[in-house]
């Protein structure tokens, strides 16, 4: 089977279970559990492509250890959180404008405006997972597949303990209204968006052993990074943060945005 049929299989398998995901969420009128699917989504690219292969060699399952201890991580936190809390206020705001503006029904709108928008972009962000399982064949880890292994171990573990450390800090009801500045948020903002980053970067470095079409599949954490950083990522987030805690602007004069650093100054206490 050539890498474009391949890649076909798994593009009709993430549109069938969206279209039932789709079906869920109109049920029970909330799409905001998308988020959790699509750390799961990724997990399932790369559980599709580890069963076209077959045989994998050390490569072809490092990259599907990587990217289903990372999916399935992350998409356990997201969907234990929604469960918890309930819809997203987001999803809520996207959802109920875009029906009030277009006049669509709650149907029309999930599948606009949420479940088809994620199909290419999951798919694309997994390309690197995806290419370097297929093309993998018996090959073992060379030496920029060794860093990227090492660089996608961080940002799993990076992102594990910045969540681990915001659950235990939002479970006292003493820090309500208050911003956590310590342990890894003392050193970034965002712990977790960084993890991500670390770990599709080091995902597309062990894929890149594979030749010039993981080297294409750049564009997956291209755009990753582009999300976390620019877009729907730490934008958004800190936009809601600076209007519901008023010491966040505080918070952002001595932290840094997004990679590790040390503080600009002593938290004020």
């Amino acid at each position: 089977m050539t890498l474009l049929a391949a890649l076909g299989l798994n593009l009709v398998l993430l549109v069938a279970v969206m279209i039932i995901l789709w079906l869920v969420s109109i049920k029970i009128r909330d799409v905001s559990f998308i988020d959790a699917f699509w750390a799961y989504g990724m997990a399932i690219m790369a559980g599709a492509s580890i069963w076209q292969v077959g045989n994998a060699g050390w490569l072809g399952w490092t990259i599907f250890g990587l990217t289903v201890t990372w999916g399935v991580r992350l998409g356990t936190h997201l969907y234990l959180r929604w469960s918890k809390e309930g819809e997203d206020p987001r999803y809520t705001k996207i959802i109920g404008t875009a029906m009030k503006k277009k006049g669509w029904s709650f149907a029309k709108t999930a599948l606009i405006k949420a479940w088809v928008l994620q199909i290419p972009l999951l798919f694309m962000v997994c390309l690197p997972a995806q290419i370097g399982i297929l093309l993998s064949g018996d090959q073992g880890l060379g030496p920029v597949a060794i860093i990227g292994l090492v660089l996608a171990i961080i940002g799993i573990a990076f992102e594990t303990i910045g969540d681990a450390q915001l659950k235990a800090f939002k479970a006292d009801p003493s820090n309500k209204g208050k911003v956590l500045d310590t342990g890894l948020w003392r050193y970034t903002r965002h712990p977790n968006y960084f993890g991500d980053f670390c770990t599709w970067w080091g995902i597309w470095l062990v894929a890149a052993q594979v030749g010039w079409p993981a080297w294409v599949a750049i564009i997956g954490p291209l755009f990753l990074s582009f999300t976390l950083t620019k877009w729907s990522g730490a934008p958004m987030l800190e936009y809601a943060l600076r209007k519901n805690r008023p010491d966040y602007v505080d918070y952002i004069e001595r932290t840094s945005g997004f990679f590790p650093m040390p503080p600009k100054r002593s938290p004020n206490k």
